[in-house]
């Protein structure tokens, strides 16, 4: 798993965390972590298929 993707992965994982603390002390606030979790799943995402698609050959470019 490439670099990037791990830290988007960690980031993602600490958004949620932050996301459910958050709400359950009854701050709206816990949007905004949802759409940061949001977004670094995304990244995360698509760091991984790049780097698997990089091992097959297949890009172009």
């Amino acid at each position: 798993m490439p670099r990037l993707g791990v830290y988007a992965l960690i980031v993602c994982l600490l958004a949620v965390a932050a996301a459910v603390i958050s709400f359950a002390q009854g701050s709206l606030l816990g949007i905004v972590w949802v759409l940061l979790a949001g977004l670094s799943s995304n990244m995360a995402w698509y760091y991984v298929k790049r780097a698997k698609d990089e091992r097959r050959g297949s890009v172009t470019g």
